[in-house]
């Protein structure tokens, strides 16, 4: 008996799926040069079920990854090709809501904007916004510690869970929560990029709405006055709930793919939300305006309405699949760097656009330095992606020289796993993969992902189908 007759058994016809065609669609996430077809898909709509299928890959000795909606960036929900996938997406019911505990309790498969959705109308929302909410799961927000652009005031999606029900690599089902006595698992598991386990059900905190929310528009002749301005607000004292910056070449995209007005002579253009009480808001929009004048802003906005504040935040949502209006292919980076070295580190972007031949467009999360170089290359020119890929790489050696990290909110996944020896020493690796053996010993659970190289749990490399030059 094999893998799939035991699924088969488990499970009717219309959730296991084998069809090679069927298979494909599951072939990559979000990140689409990184591609392997999964030995078989299973669509479990239960914890116990997944338990179920954990365990068979547990008796079997076969790999496992998890996938939600599959829009992540790094390669994370990246399948094997000797593995089950595993998709949460028929697990999608918000089990409860309790506003008294501002709290509620949702399936993985649930999107992260539903969640808000559910409860605006009684005045209150779940703060982690990443560009994607509309369809990413909150089981994957989990497994990478999404952000957004509301990070830098509300924090990340490890400062919104206040509990977990997980099925271990061995199919077993626990719970963890920021109550438990001891050590913070709950901490390791949000973001381990699903290497300790599947989380099942995630308690969020849920947050109240606040008395005014106001979003300014600031256009700059440069990314340069950008980046004072950013300081200067950051200097002042105030705390934005949003400050985000795009470049010129990232706004003549968005333009393009969804019209989103922006000043079309701006060299950068910062997006500033402020949210809170009434009267502080109004005070800070005046400064935060006046911060902006003086450091060269030459047109400033005021969302008026509701409509107007979406149209602002239309144009930097869409930015990652805008620029698609402009280039062939792309690579989307992300990593971080103190907000004193924004400066330099976007000043040796634009030295790497000059020295390879390659248009970098620049979004970021200003107010706490989360770049997201969109390196833009054509893919039918010989060399470029090549070239494009080395640009991408030294982005990431940038982030590193001013004390930065190889990764904000993406995750590691297979795109990034040779670069964290850039970042980290063995010593330090081999300790992140203890822990990693402490959950999952069998090196069952989404192998091949975070680290570099099999280490210390007996992971061993296989030789997936991808695109030429991948390293995996």
């Amino acid at each position: 008996m094999t893998v799939i007759d035991r699924l088969d058994a488990l499970f009717p016809p219309d959730r296991v799926i084998t069809d090679p065609v069927r298979l494909r669609t599951y072939e990559c996430d979000g990140l689409t040069y990184h591609r392997a077809t999964p030995m078989v898909v299973v669509l479990p709509e239960t914890t116990e079920e997944i338990a179920a299928v954990v365990k068979v890959c547990a008796e079997f000795g076969v790999p496992f990854v998890a996938r939600g909606s599959g829009t992540g960036l790094s390669g994370g929900a990246l399948p094997r090709s000797d593995g089950v996938l595993i998709v949460t997406s028929r697990m999608r019911r918000i089990i409860s809501i309790d506003l008294d505990q501002r709290r509620a309790v949702v399936e993985p498969g649930v999107t992260n904007l539903a969640i808000t959705e559910a409860v605006r109308d009684r005045g209150y929302y779940y703060a982690p916004d990443p560009s994607s909410q509309q369809i990413c799961s909150i089981g994957g927000n989990v497994a990478e510690n999404s952000g957004g652009a509301h990070c830098l005031k509300y924090g990340f999606t490890v400062n919104h869970v206040l509990a977990l029900e997980v099925v271990t690599p061995n199919g077993e089902i626990m719970e963890i929560s920021e109550d438990d006595f001891g050590y913070d698992l709950l901490g390791a598991f949000v973001g381990s990029e699903g290497t300790l386990g599947i989380a099942t059900k995630i308690t969020v905190r849920l947050m109240r709405a606040p008395e005014a929310v106001t979003t300014l528009l600031a256009a700059f002749p440069n990314i340069e006055a950008g980046g004072q301005a950013v300081s200067a607000i950051v200097g002042a004292g105030i705390v934005p709930a949003a400050i985000e910056m795009m470049d010129a070449l990232a706004i003549e995209a968005a333009e393009a793919a969804v019209a989103c007005g922006y000043p079309p002579e701006a060299g950068a253009v910062l997006i500033v939300e402020l949210d809170g009480p009434a009267a502080e808001v109004e005070s800070q929009l005046a400064e935060v305006i006046a911060i902006c004048v003086g450091t060269g802003s030459f047109e400033q906005r005021v969302a008026a309405s509701a409509d107007e504040r979406a149209k602002i935040w239309k144009g930097r949502k869409s930015a990652f699949a805008a620029v698609g209006r402009i280039s062939p292919a792309y690579i989307v980076q992300d990593g971080v760097v103190p907000r004193t070295s924004l400066g330099e580190v976007l000043a040796g972007i634009d030295a790497l656009q000059v020295e390879f031949g390659i248009r970098v467009a620049n979004v970021f999360h200003a107010g706490d330095g989360n770049l997201h170089p969109l390196v833009l290359f054509d893919d039918t020119a010989p060399g470029e992606g090549h070239r494009a890929e080395i640009v991408s790489g030294r982005i990431l050696d940038l982030c590193i020289l001013h004390g930065g990290s190889i990764t904000g909110e993406h995750g590691v996944g297979v795109d990034k796993a040779r670069y964290m020896p850039r970042m980290f020493t063995d010593a330090d690796l081999d300790t992140m993969q203890r822990v990693r053996c402490a959950f999952d010993p069998g090196g069952r659970s989404n192998p091949g992902k975070v680290f570099p190289t099999p280490r210390l749990c007996g992971e061993v490399p296989r030789v997936r189908k991808g695109s030429p030059g991948e390293i995996f």
